[in-house]
């Protein structure tokens, strides 16, 4: 007979946390939302802190390395998917890595033999209004000039002339040469009164653009998160089939941290795979492991060697894992007996396993119960699915904007690697995931910020100014349907939005 557990599978939604004493200290501006991202003594400070709890899930939908290099700058970081060749994963963490705050790589570049009708279509398609002529139309080829939307008149000008004729060339242009700092490029666009100041190695190659308006950018930037070598964090997820090809190139790109993508992680393969890894590279590799949802699946992987461990079984929006095998737990009542077998291990070893917390967040507030029932950080597809920076594309479906989402486990991913079954992989015929659409919500930072204001507000109220504080202080009730639908509007008649 099977063996029944007495404790009800409950989500986010069930929970509401108490307030506690909002002292003077308890502002936003104190807040604090750094948090260990790998395992660490007691004692000790992890190798790699986030600047805020957040990370980006390992989705096709989800972590290219746009949504990388934005997360990464306001303090995250992303997990680049593995469900691609090996090759296209290392060249998207190279961009990553090859980022320098406020030195952008064009990616809106023409030569002089294209035409106005050229222009006009590549700004459609891109939305940027600055294009780099070079000798082969590349972003790295040999700068001859430049083209904004101050050099034609689209509504008057023959469509059909050539870009040599109106561009800016090069010879009236202000430029910096490779090595120069940030401050110092700044400083040239200030003195000179630029939008613009493009940027060229000894051969002339075009190889930055600096941007006068990413100035105040930078300045309200400073959680960005980066190595010793100042380049920018990324990790990137692996499987277990090829690893031992895969992770050897994600090294030489220069990842930071790897994490095994799987939608049940308490498998002999994820051993295997993380015993391989501490074999080659000692600790000197990061990687997290996962999904589990209990205290049993949690043990095997950090027995087996695993700097984090991922929390969460079909809770995710696209998920239907449990529609499918009937697999899968509630994910506050997961996170909880993990994040309580994961203090046990912590009194006994004196080592600290963080804990991801992987879907479930429906409502903002739901991120903070998660941070409050022991999970260190969180990853997030739906959420950065909705953004300008994540790679899907941006649809207009009736009087809406929408961007695609699609899991993992659909179809569309082609990603039977992450199911862990071995011989049977190549057999599975069955969708765990879906293909939809998420509302468009414009820019991260304009999202992000709203978030995490809102999070700093909460700790604010339960008298925490940081998230060791909030784990240890916070109170939490359970609440009843009649209670969720009194928390909010009702009995009102709401006005329209205009």
């Amino acid at each position: 007979m099977a063996i029944f557990l007495n404790d009800v599978s409950r989500t986010f939604g069930e929970y509401l946390l108490i307030p506690g004493l909002t002292t003077r200290l308890c502002v936003p501006s104190n807040i604090s939302l750094r948090t260990p991202l790998v395992k660490y003594k007691v004692g000790e400070m992890p190798d790699i802190r986030l600047n805020i709890p957040f990370v980006s899930a390992i989705m096709q939908s989800v972590s290219g390395p746009e949504l990388a290099i934005e997360l990464a700058r306001y303090g995250g970081i992303s997990f680049i998917y593995g469900s691609q060749p090996i090759d296209s994963q290392v060249e998207m963490v190279r961009r990553v890595k090859k980022f320098k705050a406020g030195f952008v790589v064009s990616d809106s570049n023409l030569t002089p033999e294209h035409r106005l009708t050229d222009v006009l279509a590549l700004i459609g398609r891109t939305g940027h209004s600055t294009i780099g002529v070079t000798d082969d139309g590349t972003p790295n080829g040999k700068l001859l000039g430049l083209v904004t939307s101050r050099d034609f008149r689209a509504e008057k000008d023959d469509h059909s002339m050539k870009v040599k004729y109106f561009m800016t060339p090069f010879e009236k242009l202000y430029v910096g040469k490779t090595g120069i700092s940030l401050s110092e490029a700044n400083q040239i666009i200030w003195e000179h009164k630029l939008n613009i100041l493009p940027i060229i190695d000894a051969d002339r190659n075009l190889a930055y653009f600096v941007f006068r308006k990413d100035y105040d950018g930078h300045r309200e930037n400073p959680y960005e998160l980066s190595g010793e070598d100042k380049t920018l964090r990324v990790g990137a997820g692996i499987n277990t089939r090829d690893y031992e090809k895969r992770i050897p190139a994600l090294l030489d790109a220069g990842v930071d941290v790897l994490c095994i993508d799987s939608s049940d992680g308490y498998s002999e393969w994820q051993r295997d795979t993380l015993r391989w890894i501490r074999e080659q590279y000692g600790d000197t590799l990061r990687v997290g492991a996962g999904n589990v949802v209990d205290r049993e699946g949690f043990e095997y992987l950090v027995d087996a060697g695993a700097d984090f461990v991922k929390v969460g079984i079909g809770g995710g929006s696209i998920c239907i894992t449990r529609e499918q095998k009937g697999i899968g737990r509630g994910q506050a009542t997961a996170l909880i007996d993990v994040a309580q077998a994961r203090n046990e291990y912590l009194r006994k070893t004196g080592l600290y396993i963080p804990l991801c917390s992987d879907g479930g967040l429906v409502h903002d507030y739901h991120m903070v119960l998660a941070l409050a029932m022991g999970a260190d950080f969180l990853m997030m597809g739906r959420y950065f699915a909705r953004f300008d920076e994540s790679p899907s594309k941006k649809l207009r479906i009736g009087n809406n904007y929408v961007k695609e989402y699609w899991g993992e486990g659909s179809n569309r991913a082609q990603n039977w690697q992450r199911y862990d079954l071995g011989g049977m992989a190549e057999s599975l015929k069955f969708e765990e995931g879906v293909d939809s659409y998420v509302p468009y919500a414009g820019k991260m930072k304009d999202n992000l910020d709203i978030t995490l204001g809102k999070i700093k507000a909460t700790l604010c109220s339960c008298g925490a100014v940081t998230l060791d504080e909030l784990q240890r202080n916070a109170k939490i009730t359970l609440v009843s349907s009649t209670s969720i639908v009194e928390g909010g509007a009702h009995d009102v008649i709401l006005k329209e939005q205009t």
